[in-house]
């Protein structure tokens, strides 16, 4: 695994490219709420992109090998959906959560982000794994530095996750971006602190932890791109961009509306 470091006019880029997705989900935010359907939020958020960004949306015709290209512009992951759930004529009631996850192509360049959302009022289980989820991403980005390993990031993140009687999905990982949407390092959620490649200041990467309620088993769904959790339980994911710094990190898929670090996690994040 090879990971190269970034000049300072692609970290520029990426800061653009990555604000702008964040700014995605902060205008579609007002619009999740019961009686929308997945189709429209994509359908509102393609909208934003072309118009308002002038940028366009990553997903849209993405073809992995072995994939059928992906027909939309975001992804809508609700309830036991762990990722890559298709927006379409699924309509949000109250109690769901769902996952909405933006990447934008700006200049060449990609900013990928995600957010959960409570649907209404949510029940105290979802609201403790959304929550759950989230600290463990930020506990994986307090990881981040010159110097550290990729293996401290999936070490903090498990190890949180697990504490709180929930699993890590280890099919799917946080990966590196630029100029190209699923780069290396892969960036697991899992594992061994002081393992894996060691970080260099300008290395960029996603991490994205996908945390289930039951087990960690997955499903995937005869469109080949929706991924289930096996045992039906609910699903969570946050996923921010961050950029290594000598001595830390910088979180590039920030906006005006985008959620501030736990609290609990100040202490413990430079």
């Amino acid at each position: 695994m090879t990971a190269t470091p970034k000049t300072a006019t692609d970290i520029e880029k990426m800061r653009v490219a990555c604000r702008l997705g964040a700014e995605v989900l902060d205008y579609i935010t007002p619009f999740v709420k019961p009686g929308i359907s997945t189709g429209e939020l994509d359908r509102l958020c393609h909208e934003y992109m072309l118009t308002v960004q002038g940028t366009t949306p990553a997903p849209l015709n993405y073809q992995p090998p072995g994939y059928p290209p992906y027909p939309k512009a975001i992804c809508t992951s609700v309830n036991d959906v762990i990722c890559h759930g298709i927006p379409g004529d699924k309509v949000l009631k109250n109690g769901d959560i769902v996952n909405l996850d933006i990447t934008v192509i700006k200049d060449g360049y990609y900013g990928d982000t995600s957010r959960m959302f409570i649907v209404g009022e949510g029940s105290i289980l979802a609201k403790r794994l959304v929550q759950t989820t989230f600290e463990c991403m930020w506990l994986g980005i307090a990881q981040v530095r010159a110097g550290a390993h990729l293996g401290d990031i999936g070490h903090a993140i498990q190890k949180h996750a697990e504490a709180q009687n929930f699993s890590v999905v280890r099919e799917y990982c946080g990966h590196g971006i630029g100029t190209v949407f699923h780069d290396e390092p892969q960036v697991l959620h899992y594992g061994r602190a002081g393992t894996g490649i060691e970080l260099e200041a300008g290395m960029i990467f996603t991490i994205e932890p996908m945390i289930n309620a039951g087990k960690r088993e997955i499903r995937t769904m005869p469109d080949q791109w929706t991924v289930k959790t096996r045992d039906r339980s609910l699903s969570a994911q946050w996923e921010h961009t961050v950029l290594v710094t000598e001595t830390g990190y910088e979180v590039l898929t920030v906006s005006a509306g985008v959620q501030a670090k736990p609290d609990s996690l100040l202490t413990a994040a430079a």
